[in-house]
Formats: C-alpha cells, structure tokens, sequence
C-alpha cells in the first residue's frame, strides 16, 4: 500500500480527499478494490464462523417461537373470530383502520428517527471505521453495504407485517388473504425503506439530530392524538374531514389507502396515492444510495462505540447498563435546563428536594409519565365497559401503563444504587434515601393521575378521584424497590429446571427480574378488578378494598426496599 495510505487511523475523512503530506489523494492513490478484496479475504473464517452462530441463534429462536407461539397463537385466532362474528366489532375496526394505518406509519418513522441517534441505519464495525476509512478508499464502497444491509433487514420485517396484516384482514372477514397481500404488500416495502432513508438523513448531520430531539415530544403527542382518534372512530365518531386530511398528506396516508380499498373503506384514489408512494420511495432511495458516503467518520465512530457497549452488555443481562448507555447517546452532550427550588430547611428533606430538581431539570421525563397516565385512563375507560375476565385483563394492562409513568419519574433512584457510594454524600443511610426517593414519583404520580380522573368525575365516575390517585404510590414503591434490587442475577439462569417444555431458568429469571412490576399491578389488578368499584353506581363500601390493598402493598414494597437496600449498601471505597 502507498504511502498516503499510511495515515493516522484517528483522522477524519471526509469522503473526497484526504491529506497526507500536505496533498490531496488523487485516483493513482486509491487503493479501494485491493483493500476490499484483502478483508474478503481474511475475513472469510469469520464469516463462515458468524454464519454458523447465527444459523444455530436462528434456529433456537424458531423452536422458540414454534414451542411457544403456536399455542398462543391458535388461542389468539380463535378469539379473533369469536370477535368476527359479532357484526359490530368488524364495522368497529373497519371504521379505525384509517387512524390505525396512519398511526403505525408515524410510529414506524418516529422510531427509526430516534434509532438513527445513537444507531442509525449506517452502521460499521468500530475496527472499521477506526483502520479501513482512514485508508484511501472510497468511502461508499464500504457504507452502503452497510446501509444497503439495515434497508433489506427492514424491508423483510415490513412484508411479514404486511403478511400479517393481511391474514388479519381475512380472520376478521374484512377481506380475501389474496388481494388483502397485494395491497399491503406496497405499505410492508415502501415505508421501512422510507423510513431507513429518513434515519439516514438523521444520521448523517447534527441538525436533524437536534430537531429530532426537540420534535420527540411533539411527536409522541401526536401519535396519543392518533390513538384516540382510532379509539373515537371504532365507537363511531369519525371527521371525514381530518381523515382525508391524513390520508393525501404524505407517505404515512398513502401507503393506507390501498389497504383500506381491500378492507373496503373509503379510499377512492387509491391508485394515484400508490403512484404517489412508489415515486417518492423511489426518489429517497436513489438521493440515500447517492450521500451515504457522507456520514461523518466522527459520528460513525460514536455509533459504533454505543452500538458495542449495548451488545456487549445485553448478552451479560446488564439491561441497566445499556439504557444508559443510550440514554447518552441520545443526550448527545446537550445541557440540561438549569432550573433551582429553594434550598430545604430541614436535613430529612433533602433527597426529596434533589429529586424534585432533578425532574425540573428533565421535562422530558415528566411529559414522557404524563403521556403514559394517559394512556393508562385511556385503558381504564375502556375496561370500565367490558365485564368479566375481559375487564380484570384489560385493567392489568391500564395499570402496567400507570406502573411505567411512575416509572419514568424515579430515575433518581436508580441513579443513587448504579453505584452505591454515591449515597455517601447523603445525611440519610441508603436505605432511609430509598424510602425518599419514593416520594417525589408518589406525589407527581398522584397529581398526574387526578388530572386524568377529572373526565371520568365529569361523566359520572367520581370513584375515580379516588382510585386512580391511589395506585401511584404503590407504583413508586414498587420502582425504588426495583431500583434495588442489586446485580443482575444472571446465576439464575443456569438454574438446571429442566421440564418437559425445556429449561426453566430463564422464567426464574425473569420472574426475578419483573417481581416487583408483577407484585404491583397484580395486588392492584385483584384489589380493583374484584372489589366492583368500577361497577357503574359503585357504593362507598366497595373503594375500602383497593384502598386497603394500596396501603398495604405500599408499606410491604418499602419493607422490602429497605431490606434489600441494606443489603446493598456496604463501605465506602
């Protein structure tokens, strides 16, 4: 290799010349198919190594899901056509299906943005980029294999959606499997390659990162705008006006006009919005193949570095650790808003008086639990119409939704047990600033729930003044407990259960993993969903049972925080 091959391999490179000795390396410098062909080569036993480790992981997970998936998946089929029969539930999702579509379209797009933040579609293993793109080479040559890679992944995942899709249009009865694949054939291939192009255009500079980071919320307001929106057309409410709207104002409306046609909806111009879709995907992929040799070598760098540490730290069952990791990486170096509160008067309030700070300075974490109690009243309007084991399932799932806004708002302390002599600054012991830091997310839970309760208060359910407020502190009982939980018990997973189905270890695991989300919403699911407090015309007597579970839950989670926290805390090093 020449000598203007012979560069530092930190030096940044900006895909059409780099200097080496003051000079610019021209065409008799590029050593592109020479190098190329010498990795092929010396990567071959990796490769054939890789291939066989991922044929075995492949076949594991297809056992898996076979062992496992089928039995669900036949209950779930005959379930949905139970539904099927009834007239009116097909006519409801008929009705939501424009709201669906779209919403699955700007979910798909809203993911791949943040994905490209810390990922992107350009990925490149960081010996790559540290040696092969500090070579003179064309860069292209080696980044859009790997674009070219992320495109077809999901595109794959797109067209089993759409297979998906279809075969649920059928047991619904909205549609034959034929023409239903046809049609969504076109959303299951255009959208993810639109959406790996836009993760592209994210990736490639610092301004679209930065307004990806400023739009989130926004973002994240619209998609609950268009979930209600669905939940409000299957019961019948529907703007003809909005719904047009959404359905010719860009790639997210067109790609589910051909699918409402075979679902039978309103989708007249179907033809020229395919037109529409096929152009535009077409034009993006052809601009994407043609810059993907401009991401900066700084920025693939980064990428490479996260992507490592999370992969690194996923197969230790370091889940903690991982988030972190890309909760930087998101952050990507931003300050924080540097908001104060009046310094407490007393000692025995400081924790709660830093925790408050905290939040004041992460909006995004309050607006993220205020997004997800919504959710979460959403969930219960709906299960106060059901009956039955339908509305206890339904319910569990309004409060896993309540458990994960309070959630949102204790990551202080997980903070204090990621590295336990960080409490050393606390007048408290560990285990009493464990107790406190339930305080904060208690308190900012309860208001946001009350909030929410107010529309049910208006509509005749005044139960739910009461109720709803009180299942925040057992939620963010059952966080700090979840936040102390210690190490990773990754022993539990050699456990040796062996059982006709396989080995168990694993569902120990989880199960100690999840314990404390598991305690909490069941204790809760039991205490509302068989009290028959959400019963219509509900007695004062029937709120003493969820009020009991709550206080009681509440004070055995913290028992159990401040046991485990003790077990944690240990001398300062």
């Amino acid at each position: 290799m020449s000598s203007a091959a012979q560069r530092d391999a930190t030096e940044p490179i900006d895909g059409t010349a780099a200097e080496s000795d003051g000079a610019a390396w021209t065409e008799a410098d590029d050593r592109t198919p020479e190098t190329l062909r010498l990795l092929h080569d010396k990567r071959r036993a990796h490769r054939s190594r890789r291939n066989r480790d991922m044929a075995v992981t492949g076949y594991a997970v297809a056992l898996f899901a076979v062992g496992y998936g089928s039995t669900l998946g036949h209950r779930f089929v005959q379930r949905l056509g139970h539904l099927a029969a009834q007239d009116d539930t097909a006519e409801a999702i008929r009705r939501a299906l424009p709201a669906v579509l779209v919403l699955l379209a700007c979910a798909l797009a809203v993911l791949a943005a943040r994905d490209a933040l810390w990922r992107g579609p350009v990925l490149v293993p960081r010996h790559d980029v540290g040696w092969l793109l500090s070579q003179p080479i064309r860069r292209e040559r080696v980044l859009r294999p790997a674009f070219r890679l992320t495109a077809v992944l999901m595109t794959v995942g797109g067209v089993l959606c759409a297979v998906g899709g279809a075969v649920l249009l059928r047991l619904i009865g909205l549609a034959e499997l034929g023409p239903a694949s046809l049609l969504w054939l076109p959303a299951g291939v255009c959208l993810p390659l639109l959406a790996a192009t836009l993760a592209l255009h994210v990736e490639r500079g610092a301004l679209p990162a930065r307004r990806v980071r400023e739009l989130t919320p926004y973002a994240v307001l619209l998609l609950t705008l268009l979930a209600g929106q669905a939940a409000l057309a299957a019961t019948g409410r529907r703007s003809t006006l909005v719904e047009t709207v959404e359905l010719w104002s860009g790639p997210w409306g067109w790609a589910a006009q051909p699918v409402l046609h075979a679902a039978g909806g309103r989708a007249a111009g179907w033809p020229l919005a395919l037109a529409l879709l096929l152009a535009g995907t077409a034009a993006a992929v052809a601009h994407a193949v043609g810059v993907v040799g401009t991401v900066p070598t700084r920025l693939l760098r980064a990428r490479a570095a996260t992507a490592a540490t999370v992969a690194s730290v996923l197969w230790s069952a370091e889940l903690r650790v991982a988030k972190l990791a890309i909760d930087e990486a998101l952050a990507d170096g931003a300050p924080g808003i540097r908001r104060r509160l009046p310094l407490p008067r007393s000692r025995r309030l400081v924790v709660v008086w830093r925790d408050a700070v905290a939040l004041l300075r992460a909006p995004g974490r309050a607006a993220s639990a205020a997004l997800w109690t919504v959710a979460a009243a959403g969930t219960v309007g709906l299960a106060v119409r059901l009956e039955g084991t339908t509305r206890v399932a339904v319910l569990a799932m309004a409060l896993s939704l309540g458990w994960f806004a309070v959630g949102k708002l204790a990551e202080t302390a997980r903070l204090e047990t990621d590295d336990v002599r960080r409490s050393s600054w606390s007048p408290s012991s560990l285990a009493a600033s464990m107790v406190q830091h339930a305080i904060v997310p208690a308190l900012v839970g309860a208001v946001f729930a009350l909030l929410a309760a107010v529309p049910f208060a208006l509509h005749g359910g005044g139960w739910a003044l009461l109720l709803m407020p009180l299942c925040a502190p057992p939620f963010a009982a059952a966080a700090v407990l979840a936040a102390a939980r210690g190490p990773v018990r990754t022993d539990l997973l050699s456990l040796g259960l062996v059982t006709p189905a396989g080995d168990a270890s694993v569902f120990v695991f989880l199960l100690w993993y999840a314990a404390p989300f598991l305690t909490a919403v069941a204790s809760l699911t039991a205490g509302l969903g068989l009290s028959g407090a959400l019963d219509p015309g509900a007695q004062a007597g029937a709120m003493l049972r969820p009020v009991v579970t709550a206080v009681g839950l509440t004070s055995a989670l913290l028992f159990a925080t401040v046991r485990r926290a003790r077990k944690l805390h240990g001398p300062v090093g």
